[in-house]
C-alpha cells in the first residue's frame, strides 16, 4: 500500500477511507482533509492511474481553495480507480456503489471532477441525497456546461495582465488540456481579445501563430473529436504544447504536467493554473526565477467550487458567476500584492492567505 504519511500535517487529513468492493470491481480512496470551515466539498476523479497520494494532494488543494474563496466548506477529494470511458451502464453501477459506500461520510460532499460529470453526480445524489454539480433537472448549476472554472480563470488572467502591463488584446494563449476547463478559459479569454495560438488534448497539439478558431475547436470536442482533427494549423505530439511561444499558458489537465524536466522549455509571461496541482514545486520555482507570473491553482481555478457551493446553498447561476468574478479577482490581486510586498512566491502568498482563514476557523470550531 502507498505510504501517505508524508501528506499528514497539522491541517489534515482528518479522514482517509479506502474502499474495495470486489463484487462490483470498485476500488476507491476518499480523503477528507479539513473541515474547520465547514463540510468538505471536493470532486470525484475517475482514472485508471490515480493514486492515494494524488487524492491527498488534491484534497489539500481543495481545503486551500475553499478557504481562499471564503467558502463555508473544507476540502476533500475522491479517486476511483477505473476507466471513465467504460460503457455508461457499467459506470453508473460503479458510481452508485461508490456513493453507497460513502453514505455515512456526512462531512464530505462529492462533486464532478475529471472522469465524472453532472450525470454521475445525479447518480450519487439519488443514492445518498448529497452532491453538487447536479443536472439542471435536479436543481443543479451545470458548472462544466457553463464553464464556471474557465470564467474564473479568465478573470484572474485579466487581473494578472494588468499587473504586468500586458494588453489582452492580441495576447497569445496556449491551453494544455482542451476539456471542460481549458475550452471555456479559451472562450472567455477570446472575448477579451486574446488569440488562441495552441491547444492540445490526449491525441496531440494543434498550433498556429495566426490564431485558431476557438468556437470551431469547441464544436469538435463536443462532437467527440480531437483538436488534432481541426483542419488548419500545425499538428504535433501532446508534449509540444510546452514549446509554443505565448503570453499566457494554461495547464488544464492532469497533475505535474510542468516539472523540472520541461519547465525550462516554456516561453510565457503568465501561467494560469486551470488544473489542480499542474506544476511541481520545482517547476514553479524555475519559472518564477525567470520572471514568469504564476497564478496558483487553488486561487484562480476556484470558479467550479464557488459555483458548486452556491448551488449547495440554494443560489442561482447569476449569484454564482457574480461571486466567482468578485472572489477570484480580489484574491488574485491580494496575492500579487502580497508576493511583491513580502518578496515571496505567489504560491507562498496564496497558501498564507488560505491558511490564515483555516487557522482562524479552527479556533472556534471542533473539526476533528
Amino acid at each position: 500500500m502507498e505510504d501517505i504519511s508524508t501528506f499528514v500535517d497539522d491541517l489534515g487529513p482528518s479522514k482517509i477511507l479506502h474502499i474495495s468492493l470486489l463484487h462490483v470491481g470498485l476500488k476507491a480512496v476518499v480523503v477528507v482533509d479539513n473541515t474547520a470551515c465547514g463540510p468538505a466539498i471536493g470532486g470525484v476523479r475517475m482514472a485508471p492511474d490515480v493514486t492515494a497520494g494524488e487524492a491527498c494532494r488534491l484534497a489539500r488543494a481543495m481545503t486551500l481553495k475553499n478557504a481562499a474563496a471564503g467558502l463555508p466548506h473544507g476540502g476533500g477529494k475522491s479517486v476511483i480507480f477505473a476507466d471513465p470511458k467504460m460503457p455508461s451502464r457499467d459506470k453508473e453501477q460503479l458510481v452508485r456503489a461508490f456513493a453507497a459506500a460513502i453514505a455515512d461520510l456526512k462531512d464530505y460532499v462529492p462533486g464532478p471532477d475529471m472522469g465524472t460529470d453532472e450525470l454521475a453526480m445525479g447518480w450519487v445524489h439519488d443514492e445518498i441525497g448529497r452532491a453538487v454539480g447536479l443536472p439542471r433537472e435536479l436543481g443543479g448549476i451545470p458548472l462544466d456546461e457553463l464553464g464556471a472554472t474557465g470564467f474564473g480563470l479568465a478573470a484572474a488572467v485579466e487581473v494578472a495582465a494588468q499587473a504586468i502591463n500586458l494588453d489582452l488584446k492580441g495576447a497569445r494563449v496556449a491551453v494544455q488540456g482542451f476539456g471542460a476547463v481549458g475550452k471555456h478559459a479559451a472562450r472567455f479569454l477570446a472575448r477579451r481579445g486574446c488569440v488562441l495560438v495552441a491547444c492540445c488534448d490526449s491525441h496531440g497539439t494543434v498550433s498556429s501563430a495566426d490564431g485558431l478558431d476557438v468556437a470551431a475547436l469547441i464544436s469538435l470536442k463536443e462532437a467527440g473529436q480531437s483538436v488534432t482533427d481541426f483542419p488548419g494549423g500545425a499538428k504535433a505530439g501532446t508534449d509540444a504544447i510546452v514549446d509554443v511561444p505565448c503570453d499566457i499558458w494554461i495547464p488544464a489537465a492532469r497533475p505535474d504536467v510542468l516539472n523540472q524536466d520541461n519547465a525550462a522549455r516554456l516561453r510565457a509571461k503568465i501561467v494560469a493554473e486551470g488544473a489542480n496541482i499542474p506544476c511541481t514545486a520545482e517547476a514553479e520555482a524555475m519559472l518564477e526565477a525567470r520572471g514568469v507570473l504564476i497564478l496558483p491553482d487553488f486561487v484562480v481555478n476556484a470558479g467550479g467550487v464557488i459555483c458548486a457551493a452556491t448551488e449547495y446553498h440554494g443560489g442561482s447561476e447569476t449569484t454564482a458567476f457574480t461571486a466567482i468574478e468578485e472572489k477570484i479577482r480580489r484574491n488574485t490581486s491580494l496575492i500579487i500584492e502580497k508576493s511583491r510586498r513580502a518578496g515571496i512566491s505567489m504560491r507562498a502568498a496564496a497558501v498564507g492567505l488560505a491558511t490564515e482563514r483555516i487557522v482562524n476557523a479552527q479556533r472556534v470550531r471542533k473539526w476533528r
